[in-house]
């Protein structure tokens, strides 16, 4: 695997989380609740996954710049400016909603799980918006 592979894997684990998070959050709504777990624990690999490779190609591969179209790239930052905070933002509120589903205090959970949830599905549909704009609709030379 070369350093060029990574981008399109990032974003497939990306993708893979937001599904893994629907699946789970369904299975917690139909109350399958070992579907839930098993779902987002695998979120949570998937995601962990993507922010070692992430780290990796970043410390190898250098800071990615979107320069053009020009007229594009304000709403490339919006997005990658609200992204990276939230992704930032999300790594404690991920463990403290685990913790406390580990612990058993369910009722903790589900208080921070419904700010944890939207937070994390925006995080990860964004980081493959973000490859989708860099490597496929505008590729940066």
């Amino acid at each position: 695997m070369s350093l060029q592979d990574l981008p399109p894997l990032n974003a497939g684990l990306n993708g893979l989380s937001t599904l893994l998070l629907i699946a789970g959050w369904i299975s917690v709504r139909r109350r399958m609740l070992v579907a839930h777990r098993a779902c987002m624990v695998a979120a949570f690999a998937s995601s962990s996954v993507f922010l070692a490779c992430y780290l990796y190609y970043h410390f190898h591969a250098g800071r990615t710049v979107f320069v053009n179209p020009q007229w594009f790239r304000p709403f490339y930052l919006a997005i990658l400016i609200t992204h990276t905070i939230l992704a930032i933002t999300i790594v404690p509120m991920i463990l403290t909603t685990f913790a406390y589903a580990l612990r058993g205090d369910f009722t903790r959970h589900r208080r921070i799980a419904k700010w944890t949830l939207p937070l994390w599905l925006y995080v990860s549909v964004t980081g493959v918006v973000i490859y989708y704009l860099l490597y496929v609709k505008f590729p940066q030379k």
